[in-house]
């Protein structure tokens, strides 16, 4: 009896020791490598030629330009687009125009038609009544340098403050004359506005982001940190109907690509709008019947970016727009925790995303990199 007493409580205590392990295992740890066996077409080189609408590349000397041609050549990218002209901001107006002068002087003696580069605003001051004037003077005078486009980060909306310490909301007043003369230029104005919805929602086990916010908690936000995200996102969509004479890329899909009903609305109702794609190609991934009607259907007004450079991580890219392979994962499980299916889109979709559209949006650019 008490040899099967004894028995009983050291199973008990090793059932109870198991059951320890595996509620102990995080989230993070818990990631099994797929059993499922299914064709696999792993792409490293994109099928066309592309264009990168969205990337960010600093201390550009001959050595790095060297090294990006040679990962642009493998990977099959005809153009990067440098979306951090004046140097992510840094600096007083002077010196970033400096800065921007020397990057594009860099690009056109060592890679010419290679990299193409977006200008920024320096917001220092705004809410003084010479801000607008300075700031359009200073637009026209890096396109007149080699400038091809205006970037707007995300820190309009977020934590740019006016002469007064109050919030510049996206739709300032003061930026309508930067609006309308890029318009006048002909230079597109790709701008990011506000983070995905998830980061303003409760940090819980109904939160999709709750890896990504546990990993970086500085990303969580609020109606008061720094104001409701519809009110960031309805600001953003009254500059594109104020100025409909100017050519919008809105980065990141707008945060639609989870609800592409919405991304669809979105582009019938600003006709002078296009979506970037970076950054959220597992949307794609997770839905790619719906993804794929969503690109035929408007494959005039998607471009393909991928913002943070890493060439392997392009490689996930290729693999959904051009395949139709099954189940295969995401290369950031903070940003989906989900498999990707891949679109198999056809050969003038992809032609359209990977470039046409480019050289039809941004100015100035070497056609004869590309076919057609």
């Amino acid at each position: 009896m008490n040899l099967l007493k004894s028995t009983t409580l050291a199973l008990l205590a090793l059932l109870l020791a198991n059951q320890s392990i595996a509620q102990e295992m995080s989230f993070e740890e818990y990631n099994p490598p797929s059993t499922l066996k299914v064709p696999e077409h792993i792409v490293t080189r994109a099928k066309f030629p592309f264009v990168d609408i969205h990337s960010h590349q600093g201390g550009i000397n001959k050595e790095r330009i060297d090294q990006l041609l040679g990962e642009m050549n493998e990977i099959n990218m005809g153009v990067m687009v440098n979306l951090s002209g004046r140097g992510f901001g840094r600096g007083d107006s002077n010196s970033q125009q400096e800065y921007i002068k020397a990057m594009l002087g860099e690009f056109e003696t060592h890679a010419p038609g290679r990299f193409m580069v977006f200008t920024n605003i320096n917001f220092a001051g705004i809410g003084d009544e010479n801000w607008s004037r300075l700031a359009v003077k200073e637009l026209e005078e890096d396109v007149a340098a080699g400038a091809v486009g205006l970037k707007i980060y995300k820190s309009l909306g977020f934590s740019v403050k006016d002469v007064q310490g109050n919030r510049v909301p996206v739709d300032h007043p003061a930026l309508d004359p930067v609006w309308a003369k890029a318009g006048e230029l002909g230079i597109p104005v790709i701008i990011h506005s506000a983070d995905p919805a998830q980061f303003w929602q409760p940090m819980d086990a109904n939160n999709e982001r709750w890896l990504e916010l546990k990993l970086n908690p500085n990303r969580k936000r609020s109606d008061t940190n720094p104001v409701p995200f519809e009110q960031i996102i309805a600001e953003q969509h009254s500059v594109f109907a104020k100025h409909p004479k100017t050519i919008f890329i809105n980065a990141h899909m707008g945060w639609m690509a989870n609800d592409l009903d919405a991304a669809s609305a979105h582009l019938e109702k600003y006709p002078n709008v296009n979506f970037g794609i970076g950054a959220v190609i597992a949307e794609f991934g997770r839905q790619p019947r719906r993804a794929k009607e969503f690109f035929t259907k408007y494959q005039d007004r998607l471009l393909f970016g991928k913002d943070a450079y890493n060439k392997e991580e392009f490689y996930t890219y290729f693999r959904v727009l051009e395949t139709e392979d099954e189940y295969f994962p995401y290369y950031k499980k903070y940003h989906a925790f989900w498999s990707m299916y891949g679109l198999g889109l056809s050969d003038e979709v992809l032609k359209k995303v990977y470039y046409k559209n480019a050289l039809r949006i941004v100015p100035g650019m070497d056609k004869t990199l590309f076919p057609d």
